[in-house]
């Protein structure tokens, strides 16, 4: 299968497509699948980029919404990751992943999905420490610290993610995993991106958690993205297994964002292509509801020599009873719908106010299918929150999806920088040469719209109070 891994997309969709041809065309070759790391930005209206943590004149609303609203169609199946600049409120409607746009399809908080023969992970989001063991508290209209702490990585996620067995073919991440610098050419590295040094020399540039998987889950491939440059190492496990390393840089002219490599096998037919649920995976989902948290308070997982069990990896049995759920059948059905109205250039001036929060119909579809709870509805219950099912939906309400819990405790707001963009866009493009190899020392190239069911409160008596409860 041939992949074309893309670094820092910022909403350039368009670019990125148009690049991908060029290649196709250049080199006659067909690429099968685009993946992006991270910043994918998809805005689909000017609301969104309200939600955008990103200072005001960085607000672009660039190409994504013509995908979303059928405008134009991916010509490649796109797959990515959430970043630090990206529409939270709407990555936020599908936690557990879901189509953003025909074509193209989003991972969720963590996810795994099979395209093909090829098994592929992703854990959005970045790493701060203060956010880490939290819930998922955020909800839209953000305040200018929930803005940015709705993007931080939760270590529910990376638990989940160390339940994985079996082989990996590639992993994504937006921050690099920490310590890779020591597996490639550092030096030059440094030489490139000067101010990385000092934080190289302390060992603290990049993710820590992002570290821990890769030495743990041993994928062919870890690509990420979110500092801006290209670079590339082996990581030679204490097995003789071996990771290849690839970052890559953000979509701008004369900067190395894309890169072309085979993994997998050939792909003969348009059917090889379709998306598939990784059966473990929704296992490993089903069996950690309990462990879900929505409150910004520390929420610890589960480990030795405690009375509960910390071993999530699934059996044979629990795994049958799981697949019984889906009626057998794993692939990722094809249900985007649109929850709000696109941006139209020709009428919209800009909006100054965040949406509010919304339920998408296909999170909830695949959360009444697997028995599991969707962080966001349960939010909305928390804060009373009518379950909007947005203002583009024509969806039936039921009576009874009433609001019947209660919490009066506020989220804490950590003040953290603003993380700026390296520099601003230019308006020329230009084409890019993407024959480099991945690494030098190997020789590889390298819409249905789902019925609305009955929410079932799995995890509702755990934000109940105790007058409730």
């Amino acid at each position: 299968m041939k992949i074309a891994v893309e670094g820092c997309a910022h909403g350039e969709l368009e670019k990125i497509y148009d690049t991908v041809a060029h290649i196709e065309q250049e080199q006659g070759i067909k690429v099968d699948l685009l993946i992006c790391c991270g910043d994918f930005q998809s805005t689909r209206n000017l609301e969104d980029l309200n939600c955008m943590a990103v200072p005001p004149k960085y607000r672009d609303i660039c190409t994504f919404y013509k995908y979303y609203s059928g405008e134009k169609i991916a010509p490649i199946l796109t797959i990515f990751i959430g970043g630090n600049h990206e529409a939270s409120n709407y990555l936020q409607e599908l936690p557990y992943g879901g189509w953003v746009a025909p074509n193209i399809y989003y991972l969720g908080y963590a996810g795994v999905i099979s395209v093909g023969d090829v098994r592929i992970a992703g854990l959005s989001g970045i790493y701060k420490g203060h956010d880490y063991h939290k819930g998922h508290f955020e909800i839209a209209p953000y305040t200018d610290s929930t803005v940015r702490s709705v993007y931080h990585i939760r270590n529910l996620e990376v638990f989940r993610m160390k339940q994985l067995s079996g082989h990996l073919d590639v992993c994504l991440s937006h921050d690099w995993p920490r310590g890779i610098y020591n597996h490639g050419n550092g030096e030059q590295l440094m030489r490139f991106k000067p101010f990385f040094r000092e934080e190289i020399e302390r060992n603290t540039l990049g993710n820590e958690t992002c570290e821990d998987l890769l030495n743990f889950l041993k994928p062919d491939y870890w690509f990420a993205a979110h500092l801006h440059c290209k670079f590339s190492a082996v990581v030679k496990h204490e097995d003789e297994k071996v990771t290849k390393f690839l970052a890559l840089d953000k979509c701008l002219p004369k900067r190395r964002f894309l890169q072309i490599l085979d993994v997998g096998g050939k792909v003969s037919s348009q059917k090889d292509l379709k998306l598939s649920y990784d059966l473990e995976w929704l296992t490993i989902l089903h069996l950690t509801n309990h462990l879900l948290n929505v409150k910004p308070v520390s929420n610890y997982m589960p480990g030795p020599g405690g009375s509960e069990r910390f071993n999530f990896t699934p059996t044979e049995e629990e795994k049958a009873s799981v697949a019984e759920r889906f009626g057998g059948v794993l692939s990722i059905p094809e249900n985007f719908v649109p929850t709000v109205t696109p941006f139209n250039p020709d009428t919209d001036q800009r909006a100054f106010n965040q949406p509010s929060a919304q339920i998408n119909p296909q999170t909830t579809q695949f959360c009444d299918t697997l028995g599991i709870d969707d962080p966001l509805r349960l939010i909305m219950i928390l804060k009373k929150q009518p379950l909007n099912l947005g203002s583009a939906v024509e969806l039936p309400v039921r009576n009874d999806e009433s609001i019947c819990t209660e919490d009066d405790e506020e989220a804490e707001e950590d003040q953290e920088d603003t993380e700026l963009p390296e520099d601003e866009e230019n308006d020329t493009f230009v084409s890019f040469n993407t024959t480099d190899n991945l690494l030098e020392t190997s020789t590889e190239n390298v819409s249905v719209t789902p019925p609305v069911k009955k929410f079932r409160g799995r995890n509702q008596a755990l934000y109940s109070t105790p007058e409730e409860s």
